[in-house]
């Protein structure tokens, strides 16, 4: 009887250590599974404030009308509670539902179908788990004829997706490799950062093209080119993702969500290797060649306040406090003018924008602050900011082609 009961408290005593193990190795997990989370970025579209997080409802436009994100929670009725795990990996990575029906690629799958599969469980295990399920019902998806037959993404993903999990550039360093791996897999960056072909499709999916992070267009905005990044340092790069600021540029349109959901709460390391990554690509000249001359005589002209265009009075008038006669800004504080990408961008959509509806940088761990630029729709007409608009584009060492008061008028009217 002895033998017996010492057996019985043994085999209790295994168990409940095989339980802790487990309970353990499950919260490393979900742990796991929320920093991934962050990395794939999907706080930003499948969360509106007001709503639980992941319950899904964000619209967003695209050029074949508004897709809203999905309830990701682990409710049963309303979310993703009844997925299995392979039913979970061929959403993200394949882009179909577990009664066969298709994503639209406003979700990254072209992307994450190179996100490892231990990452995957981890994201799993997360989502049931460590995620509080939402009964929230976003608003159906309703495109317009075409685009509202979903069977046809099947020959759309067959054209312009693959399978291939994420191959390491052979030669390059781990550290590079690590960054290779979020950038191609759940930081999606090519999504934004690659040029689109004739079925909206990203050219490239990899590093072994030369389209790929090449620049593209979101919404009007020209989206810069990420290979090399020739005027940033790889620390400017980490400070620009980690604050959404560096010595030369602060955050603005879609880029601001990415910084406040996802960059910012990113390790040191994994920062650190998407520059690295970034810096490795390479391919991408400057802007122009600095000329020296043309910013002095920008930069004297302002300061004389004498003979001013309309253009170079009104930079004095309302934007000199910040950026001042020099174009350079305030290190981590006001961005560069001089050279900035985005008033050199072929398309000024995103200058217009900016100088009609302002910026304010996002608060986060490392740069709290949130900084602000105030928009001057209401202070300045069409005209102004064109003659505003072409001035910054065409002053110091920036030479990009005029802005009308037409373009003006159109950025004007997608203002909320």
């Amino acid at each position: 009887m002895k033998l017996k009961s010492l057996l019985i408290a043994n085999a209790v005593l295994l168990g409940s250590f095989a339980l802790q193990a487990h309970a353990e190795d499950e919260a490393q997990l979900i742990k796991q599974g929320e920093y991934l989370s962050r990395l794939g970025d999907c706080m930003a579209c499948h969360t509106v404030s007001g709503k639980g997080d992941y319950a899904g409802g964000l619209a967003i436009e695209s050029n074949l009308g508004t897709i809203y994100s999905t309830n990701i929670t682990p409710d049963k009725e309303h979310g993703i509670g009844n997925y299995s795990e392979q039913q979970f990996s061929d959403a993200v990575r394949k882009g179909v539902l577990p009664d066969g029906s298709r994503l639209y690629p406003a979700m990254p799958y072209p992307d994450y179908a190179k996100i490892s599969d231990a990452d995957m469980h981890a994201l799993y295990v997360y989502f049931m788990k460590g995620v509080k399920p939402s009964s929230e019902q976003p608003p159906e998806t309703d495109l317009s004829f075409p685009f509202s037959q979903r069977w046809g993404m099947r020959f759309w993903n067959w054209a312009f997706t693959s399978d291939k999990p994420f191959q390491p550039i052979g030669g390059a360093s781990e550290e590079v490799n690590r960054g290779a791996y979020i950038v191609e897999s759940l930081g999606h960056c090519g999504s934004c950062h690659t040029p689109r072909g004739l079925g909206m499709n990203e050219k490239a999916l990899d590093s072994g093209d030369d389209q790929f992070l090449a620049g593209g267009s979101l919404n009007s905005w020209d989206v810069p080119s990420l290979r090399g990044l020739p005027r940033w340092s790889e620390q400017e790069i980490v400070d620009y993702l980690q604050t959404g600021r560096n010595d030369k540029a602060a955050v603005g349109g879609e880029m601001k969500s990415v910084i406040e959901h996802s960059s910012s709460h990113m390790t040191d390391a994994d920062l650190k290797a998407i520059a690295s990554y970034l810096k490795f690509l390479g391919g991408n000249p400057a802007l122009q060649a600095y000329d020296v001359k043309k910013q002095q005589a920008t930069e004297a002209k302002l300061t004389a306040a004498k003979g001013l265009s309309e253009g170079e009075r009104l930079y004095i008038d309302n934007c000199g406090a910040c950026h001042f006669v020099t174009g350079k800004g305030a290190p981590g504080i006001f961005p560069e003018l001089d050279q900035a990408t985005i008033v050199n961008a072929k398309d000024p959509g995103g200058l217009i924008h900016t100088i009609l509806a302002g910026a304010q940088q996002p608060s986060t761990e490392k740069a709290p602050s949130t900084l602000a630029m105030p928009g001057f729709a209401k202070r300045l007409d069409d005209d102004q900011v064109a003659k505003l608009a072409t001035f910054i584009r065409q002053g110091w060492s920036n030479n990009a082609p005029a802005v009308t008061k037409d373009q003006v008028a159109e950025v004007r009217k997608t203002l909320k």
